[in-house]
């Protein structure tokens, strides 16, 4: 379970610190916010392994936020934090796409437990996210189809470009250098090289970006590789 990415959402600051400090004592990778917001942000524009939501929030709700990412597509495992007798927010977070709850007050010991069972449903891999098909801005993205839509034009995918968005999406947010493209999408194919990752980066910023010289959402990381930002940054 070491290095799970987890994203904590609680606004009271002792329960978010101890809860934080019992996680990373668990071995994940916590990112602790206060505020729906921030969470919004986060989990538009990164990569995690599971949440812990609290309903009650300041700004965006739990209930908005879970609404928001399976609306999007997006698979990542969620755990609601509900306040005792909320019957009908546990029930509508359920039908909303929540994959557990605990009502407060809980133990600590039985909220790791759930979070760990979560991670081992099958299908949840450590940084995978199985969403075959999701959103970067205005684009939809559909893997098994191998095809991009955008402003009403459809854009099939080769196989390689398919695969590379694949990755980026899993780690959207962080870098991905051109090595791990080379490793995972070409595999064992001989003599290719990091510029077959940039040509074909060139090649999906035509299909993905309003304006291509002037990306929004697969940005280079100089020395490194490329990010694929859902969200533009600075954007709502």
């Amino acid at each position: 379970m070491s290095g799970r990415r987890l994203l904590l959402v609680e606004d009271d600051l002792a329960l978010r610190t101890g809860l934080r400090e019992t996680f990373g004592e668990e071995g994940y990778d916590v990112t602790a916010v206060a505020d729906g917001n921030a969470a919004r942000e986060l989990l538009l524009t990164r990569h995690f392994d599971v949440v812990v939501l609290d309903l009650m929030l300041p700004g965006r709700g739990g209930l908005e936020i879970l609404r928001e990412l399976r609306e999007r597509r997006l698979a990542t495992p969620v755990l609601l934090l509900t306040a005792r007798g909320d019957e009908s927010d546990k029930v509508l977070g359920l039908d909303l796409g929540a994959d557990d709850y605990v009502t407060k007050p809980f133990g600590l010991r039985e909220l790791v437990a759930r979070v760990r069972a979560l991670l081992r449903r099958p299908g949840v891999g450590a940084g995978h996210d199985d969403s075959s098909v999701f959103h970067v801005g205005a684009a939809e993205v559909d893997l098994g189809c191998f095809e991009l839509r955008r402003a009403g034009v459809v854009h099939e995918l080769t196989p390689k470009e398919a695969g590379m968005l694949a990755l980026l999406f899993r780690e959207r947010g962080l870098a991905v250098r051109r090595e791990r493209f080379l490793d995972e999408v070409w595999g064992s194919e001989q003599f290719v090289g990091p510029r077959a990752v940039d040509t074909h980066v060139v090649n999906l910023r035509n299909k993905l970006e309003p304006d291509p010289r002037r990306p929004q959402h697969l940005l280079t990381v100089h020395g490194v590789g490329y990010r694929l930002v859902v969200a533009p940054e600075g954007g709502g």
